[in-house]
């Protein structure tokens, strides 16, 4: 694939044709779109029929069944995206662009990307039984292509996968490694001394909470930054959009500049000039930040409800830290800003009460355990006198970005209300890097553990960690160190968001060809995408969405069945994903092998 890189548009249409010449000779022989319609339909029936007929020729027969079942599903995706209803349905005809191409009409090609051609490369090899679908990097696997004569050779193939994960995986650091915690200590040093603090500080996390970093001087007097990262923290100062970071993870950066195994911190915590500028064009036009549209889910102040036995309730509205992709980012506020009404909990609280249907509550926000014990104990135990209720979660980053408020006080409050056969007490955090798990955090782990008290992880799947075989690494460390890997959340589709985003299709793939890779009690995690106001869409079901149409761009238009469909009816959503070039494109730019990501275009 890294052939097709530096291909211009037209060399990619040259490609184009010569993956499916009979396609070109509709498009180009027929007089109107209509007509072109009725015979791309045909021809997509034909080989649909051929494909699976006893009585087809050498050609068809010969093809491996693997082969065969991913040009069905590059047919049935085909079909969607030439159907006049999805035309209507995106404002966008793929069709007309590849007509306009074909009759090299004026501007045709012009009105469309890179992107746009790659999709449809792949998908006429698709349905052509080209696709080798084999990612390059099993190349010499033979995968699924002969039978294997005895144990030994099944057993050597097996090898060769571990092989490959693990050679992977040392690309990969995790805040454990001796190195990395060698310079982070000197970060460490840094820190205390700029604050005139020492270790007992270190491990108050009153401490860190009042020295929160929130402006650039003091942030660059302590790391080296990038010129990037300098005008993207400007650009927030300008326009009032809030960063902070504690002291603690900003001791996991590198101390000299960006490296790779502190580039998914910073640019978790460091908003560019993308994010700002988009962030205050969306405010400009007075659009809705609230993706997840919460204000719609919302029967009481304080509580969001989206499924039938689950609720959260938000005690506070903001974070020792704030996350630049974080949801809700349109009502976390400065830690400094932030104001708690004790009264509107408590009619949250009341509510629920009087609600039989809520078995399980999860306590988050912002981060919930930004309070005070005293304020925790309070809230925990009057929601653990509501007798319906079977489990309560703490939804809290602590752990990633300042394990110290793992205190005595807390594990106490923790222990009296976790009760075995009558209520459990879970914390569900989030940790999206192995870089983040330390020795810090290790400890407040265990303390956890010790109480029987389980954790569970939600990591979102963002450009910075989505390299190859990279959120297996993390889910490999997670579980050694005692938590869960719980679920992968697709990146949501906020506009200011866009850095991080990932084309669903590289979730899909990792699902697929790394994780199932791992033992099973490893890759407990689901990947989902969040369906704005509905909840959750599981993505391993190609029932629950199906792309519709490619744009000019390269961008996917999908359309989900929301997770009640098979229970009631419910209206779809349209989403538009990021361009699956733009996403290799980019990885390319950042040193990448991007044939290692051969077959993502085969994931819809």
């Amino acid at each position: 694939m890294n052939n097709l890189i530096t291909l211009s548009k037209k060399g990619l249409v040259k490609e184009l044709w010569l993956a499916d010449p009979k396609i070109k000779r509709i498009l180009k022989n027929s007089k109107t779109l209509g007509k072109v319609r009725s015979l791309f339909f045909n021809y997509l029936n034909s080989l649909e029929r051929h494909y699976f007929n006893i009585y087809s020729d050498r050609h068809f027969k010969s093809l491996h069944i693997t082969e065969k079942n991913n040009a069905k599903e590059c047919i049935r995706v085909l079909k969607n995206i030439i159907r006049t209803e999805n035309e209507q349905l995106t404002g966008f005809s793929a069709l007309k662009m590849l007509f306009d191409i074909a009759k090299n009409r004026k501007n045709g090609l012009n009105k469309v990307s890179k992107g746009f051609l790659y999709e449809f490369i792949f998908l006429f090899k698709g349905i052509s039984g080209k696709a080798e679908i084999f990612s390059d990097i099993y190349e010499d696997l033979d995968l699924g292509i002969s039978k294997w004569e005895t144990a030994i050779d099944r057993s050597n193939q097996l090898d060769t996968y571990s092989t490959l994960m693990k050679n992977y995986f040392k690309k990969y650091k995790t805040g454990l490694d001796a190195d990395v915690i060698k310079q982070r200590n000197e970060t460490k040093k840094e820190i205390l001394n700029y604050f005139k603090a020492d270790e007992t500080d270190w491990e108050n996390y009153s401490w860190h909470l009042t020295h929160v970093i929130k402006d650039i001087k003091t942030l660059s007097s302590l790391v080296k930054l990038e010129k990037d990262e300098i005008e993207g923290l400007k650009y927030a100062k300008k326009n009032n959009i809030p960063f902070q970071i504690t002291p603690y993870y900003l001791s996991l950066f590198n101390r000299t500049g960006i490296s790779d195994y502190d580039r998914v911190l910073r640019a978790q915590v460091i908003p560019s000039v993308n994010y700002c500028s988009n962030f205050i064009k969306i405010c400009r036009k007075n659009l809705n930040l609230d993706f997840m549209g919460e204000k719609y889910t919302s029967p009481i102040e304080g509580i969001t409800r989206r499924y039938p036995q689950i609720l959260i309730l938000k005690p506070f509205d903001s974070c020792p830290q704030i996350c630049v992709y974080c949801q809700r980012n349109w009502e976390v506020k400065r830690i400094d800003k932030t104001e708690l009404s004790r009264g509107k909990i408590n009619k949250a609280i009341e509510w629920i009460n009087n609600n039989k249907n809520i078995t399980e509550v999860l306590i988050t926000g912002g981060d919930p355990l930004t309070l005070n014990n005293n304020y925790l104990a309070s809230l925990i135990d009057r929601v653990s006198k509501i007798r319906h209720l079977e489990r309560i979660r703490i939804g809290t980053r602590t752990l990633v970005t300042l394990p110290f408020r793992i205190n005595e006080g807390f594990l106490k409050i923790i222990k009296k209300y976790h009760k075995y056969g009558k209520r459990e007490i879970c914390i569900v955090t989030h940790f999206e890097h192995p870089s983040e798990i330390t020795p810090d955090s290790l400890k407040a782990i265990e303390k956890i553990k010790k109480l029987g008290i389980t954790i569970y992880n939600q990591q979102v799947f963002t450009y910075f960690n989505s390299r190859r075989f990279e959120t297996c690494f993390l889910r490999k460390i997670l579980k050694l160190c005692g938590i869960d890997p719980y679920y992968s959340f697709n990146t949501m589709g906020k506009e200011e968001t866009s850095d991080f985003r990932v084309p669903i299709a590289r979730l899909e793939q990792e699902r697929k060809e790394e994780a199932r890779l791992l033992p099973g009690i490893i890759r407990t995690d689901e990947p989902v995408f969040n369906v704005p106001k509905l909840g959750k869409s599981h993505l391993i079901a190609w029932q629950d969405h199906e792309p519709i149409m490619i744009l000019a761009n390269g961008g996917r238009v999908y359309r989900f069945y929301p997770w009640e469909s098979e229970l009631t009816i419910t209206d779809d959503y349209i989403y538009t994903d990021v361009s699956i070039h733009k996403y290799l494109e980019r990885l390319h730019k950042d040193g990448e092998n991007i044939n290692d990501y051969h077959s993502i275009w085969y994931y819809f």
